[in-house]
């Protein structure tokens, strides 16, 4: 079955940087898109980032332009999220999906159990 492993969140003051990642198994991997999404404290599910099967494409919400970076790993199975000038505002509970999706879609994708961020000084 699928599974989705993340890691690298912790606790870091504003302007600081943190390096999510994503341990992919259960499919095969370098044929889907992945997608970076967040759930901040008492708000919905946010879109934040997704990258192309191939690494060919990337998107990002205008929240988080020009200072995350995704990127991935065919050859590791793994999707990363590259997370600088960090912001309170960034703070959530971050979870790589499956696939992409829409606004209205991505509460659907098969998702892992998330890393917290908190970003605080």
């Amino acid at each position: 079955q699928v599974q989705l492993v993340e890691s690298g969140g912790g606790l870091v003051q504003p302007g600081g940087s943190l390096r999510l990642s994503c341990a992919a198994s259960g499919f095969t991997f370098n044929l889907y898109a992945m997608t970076w999404v967040r759930r901040a404290p008492g708000e919905g599910l946010e879109w934040v980032s997704d990258i192309g099967n191939g690494d060919e494409t990337t998107r990002y919400a205008d929240s988080v332009k020009g200072r995350f970076t995704i990127s991935r790993d065919n050859a590791k199975n793994t999707v990363y999220l590259q997370m600088n000038s960090l912001k309170p505002e960034d703070t959530a509970l971050y979870y790589c999906a499956k696939g992409r999706g829409t606004s209205a879609t991505i509460q659907y994708l098969e998702k892992g159990q998330g890393t917290q961020v908190t970003v605080s000084s």
